[in-house]
């Protein structure tokens, strides 16, 4: 098996996957986020605030390769919503293993955001509210995941459908 990348917006459920993928299959699991965080000692906010948006992208792709790099080609990244936005990422993850873009509607992941909106995680990317962001955010980026995905997986499903559905879809483990 190699790499797993989930991608996908906020919300859609990249982080619940990939550790319930991880322990089904009994490999390792990374949160590109999660990474980066614990490596700088500072939350995503914090950083955007430091850095700008430009300097945290730039961060956010370095970890993308060093949490690639520190599985050694096996495992489960859950990568941050906008990890997309960089052409460069969309192919690294394509060239590096098996992409899966975790697609929901709008509706849904406001709802999940509303649910639990972990601010300091997920800082606002348009000062607009939630649903009004999700839509606003997705009619940009829903190209760039498709772009970057090998499939498309329906997020709103439930999780043991979900996983099924990856599995599915990966190619059989050699014996």
């Amino acid at each position: 098996m190699s790499l797993i990348y989930l991608v996908g917006p906020r919300a859609c459920g990249k982080t619940t996957l990939g550790k319930a993928l991880t322990e089904e299959m009994d490999v390792p699991y990374c949160d590109t986020d999660h990474h980066l965080c614990e490596r700088l000692g500072m939350d995503v906010a914090t950083m955007v605030e430091r850095w700008g948006w430009e300097g945290f992208r730039s961060r956010e792709s370095e970890s993308l390769r060093l949490a690639s790099e520190e599985l050694a080609g096996r495992g489960v990244v859950a990568t941050g919503g906008g990890m997309v936005l960089a052409e460069a990422n969309r192919r690294y993850m394509r060239e590096h293993g098996r992409v899966f873009f975790l697609s929901a509607p709008v509706e849904v992941l406001a709802a999940r955001l509303r649910r639990n909106p972990l601010e300091a995680q997920r800082p606002s990317l348009t000062g607009k509210g939630v649903a009004a962001e999700m839509k606003q955010v997705l009619a940009h980026r829903a190209p760039l995941y498709l772009e970057a995905a090998h499939h498309r997986l329906d997020a709103a499903l439930p999780l043991e459908h979900l996983c099924e559905a990856a599995a599915a879809l990966l190619p059989p483990a050699a014996e």
